[in-house]
């Protein structure tokens, strides 16, 4: 979701970071997205 950022303007530090964390969320229940991103640093993760 793009819409909702550019334009942005928070009350307060406390509100961008609750935006961040919402628009974050999602990210972890997709973890080829982190790997994608990872992938294309051609930086690697030990495991």
């Amino acid at each position: 979701m793009r819409s909702g950022l550019a334009n942005l303007v928070p009350g307060g530090v406390d509100q961008l970071a609750a935006l961040i964390r919402a628009r974050l969320k999602p990210m972890q229940y997709r973890p080829g997205l982190f790997r994608g991103c990872l992938a294309e640093t051609g930086l690697f993760l030990d495991s």
